[in-house]
């Protein structure tokens, strides 16, 4: 089955999905995706096929955008992010209060590069813990203070959660817990 790029785009609009996630799932580049989108260049076959799998289940996708809303309408501070890239996905309200700019200024960037140190730390140790791999699901740690103005984190404590998203991927959602 062939798909335009206008249903390239479509599809991925729809499902609130960057071009830079979609590269990143199909393991190219956002040009190429852009490219796609434009019809400048064709899919292969078996990008087409892994493209199909990515958008194939709706009603995997309601359960994103369940999640999506549980997030937002949260009363406790917290956010989803892409759990390999730390691309926001959601935030809450109270989580957004703490931040000294708009969601959109975050909404599918990397928030990795205002962790804290303990954050940093906690990341790097993810892999000999398991995480990765499913051994661990939930982690609290301990966190300092980045000294960020723009995205202030403070000193406290949080759990990170690991969850399927519907297009394969892991999410994490971090909830600030004290």
């Amino acid at each position: 089955m062939t798909i335009s790029g206008a249903g390239i785009r479509r599809r991925r609009l729809l499902r609130s999905m960057k071009q830079e996630h979609l590269a990143e799932l199909l393991g190219v580049n956002q040009a190429t995706v852009s490219r796609w989108e434009r019809d400048q260049l064709a899919l292969s076959g078996e990008q087409a096929a892994k493209l199909e799998r990515i958008f194939a289940s709706p009603q995997y996708a309601a359960v994103d955008t369940a999640l999506k809303r549980l997030v937002e309408d949260s009363v406790r501070p917290v956010h989803l992010i892409c759990d390999r890239t730390h691309r926001l996905l959601s935030a809450s309200r109270p989580r957004q209060a703490e931040w000294r700019a708009p969601l959109g200024a975050f909404l599918g960037r990397s928030l990795f590069s205002y962790a804290s140190a303990e954050i940093a730390a906690a990341e790097q140790s993810l892999e000999e813990r398991g995480w990765h791999e499913g051994r661990l699901s939930s982690l609290t740690l301990d966190t300092g203070a980045n000294g960020n103005a723009l995205l202030p984190i403070a000193a406290g404590r949080v759990t990170w959660e690991r969850i399927m998203l519907s297009d394969g991927s892991t999410g994490r959602l971090v909830t600030t817990i004290g």
